[in-house]
């Protein structure tokens, strides 16, 4: 009888309606988000769809331009740094690689810079603490460790694949594999058959209802994939933020785990479900301003970050073919490596600190220095280096 009086307390006190609402609320964010990246897949095959019917001598102009890898490399970190977005950038060059526009050699390098420029959006926020020099020196050295982890990983990574070719041929094989092409088999997706239809309804609205052919009409499915994409990613950042903000305690504490591998597991986790890196890595910038993160607890995350990031373009590449796969594949083997070659020995681990170290104190020093800092490394060097090599 108490339990049932209870049961009737908890009625008439709404405590019931308000855990149905929490519930439908939770049940109602998670639909949101499968739409919005079913949005996201629909945008990457228009803009694969839109690169088909453009000619020969747009995929050769690219194919020039990748052609260069310190080109291609400051490409990638551009579109990254103005898109405030990795996953956009990686995104849209699965696209390309999907659609024969860019080859697989070429676009590894513009995947590597996409990862440099991932890391400005933390950089960005270490600014709000400018007016405090210790919390700006704290909070400086907590964006930029990660800046300077991606940085060494590209400096050891990069003259390897160019020498050998590894990150191409691990992830050829894979994604040889995963498409049964080494049994001959081919592996129809139901999510490629899902997808299709809308394609074709935006091909056939731009070469029918408006009457565009050839350039005009591939650059037409080009820019409207790119905006569905772009929209679709933001859209989902948005509702997944206000889901981390209400757990962010419950959230920071996980990622602060005392084993370092877990904080990476952690931060990966986070990441994937929000579909950022700057996300998950903002949230431990403003407690390192407050001195209640050291430094040794922040960079596990944001390697956990690096790779939780490389799952949207793992996605992108569902609605592609095994080259576009191969070159999201090279995203994630680029990541784990450079996780194997600094992190398990502790002097090494402790480079990207030291060095991030260094710099926010010289930055906390002379203020100029980090607005410096961010100029240059993210915009000022890769326009230079896009103007040199053409």
């Amino acid at each position: 009888m108490s339990q049932i009086s209870s049961h009737e307390e908890a009625i008439h006190s709404g405590s019931l309606p308000k855990k149905n609402q929490v519930f439908i609320e939770t049940i109602g964010r998670f639909l949101t988000v499968l739409a919005l990246l079913f949005a996201f897949l629909i945008g990457v095959k228009i803009l694969t769809s839109g690169i088909k019917l453009m000619g020969g001598g747009f995929a050769q102009t690219l194919f020039d331009v990748t052609s260069n890898p310190l080109l291609s490399l400051m490409s990638g970190m551009l579109a990254t740094a103005l898109l405030q977005s990795s996953s956009t950038t990686t995104s849209i060059i699965v696209g390309l690689v999907s659609g024969g526009a860019l080859n697989l050699a070429g676009a590894i390098p513009m995947i590597m810079g996409a990862n440099l420029g991932t890391s400005v959006t933390n950089t960005l926020v270490s600014l709000a603490y400018l007016k405090d020099k210790s919390s700006f020196q704290r909070s400086f050295a907590a964006a930029t460790v990660h800046d300077f982890f991606n940085i060494l990983s590209v400096l050891v990574l990069l003259p390897i694949e160019l020498a050998t070719g590894i990150l191409e041929k691990l992830a050829t094989s894979f994604s040889s594999f995963l498409y049964g092409n080494l049994t001959g088999l081919t592996y129809s997706s139901p999510l490629k058959t899902a997808i299709k239809p809308f394609a074709k309804g935006a091909k056939a609205f731009m070469t029918q209802t408006l009457g565009l052919e050839g350039n005009a009409a591939g650059i037409g499915l080009m820019l409207l994939g790119a905006t569905v994409t772009i929209m679709a990613l933001t859209t989902v950042v948005k509702v997944m933020k206000v889901v981390i903000e209400r757990n962010k305690g419950d959230i920071v504490e996980k990622l602060l785990s005392k084993n370092p591998y877990t904080a990476i597991i952690f931060g990966g986790v986070v990441t994937f479900c929000v579909q950022s890196s700057s996300i998950t890595t903002s949230l431990l910038v403003p407690r390192a301003g407050s001195g209640l993160l050291p430094l040794a607890s922040i960079l596990p995350v944001t390697l956990g970050a690096n790779i939780g990031t490389t799952t949207t373009a793992l996605l992108a590449a569902l609605t592609g073919n095994s080259a576009g796969l191969a070159i999201a594949l090279v995203h994630f083997f680029f990541n784990i490596l450079g996780i194997l070659i600094w992190f398990p020995i502790q002097k090494m681990r402790q480079t990207p600190i030291i060095l991030s170290t260094k710099l926010a104190e010289l930055a906390s020093r002379n203020k100029m220095i980090g607005l410096l800092y961010i100029g240059i490394v993210f915009f000022g060097l890769p326009l230079f280096g896009v103007f040199i090599t053409n």
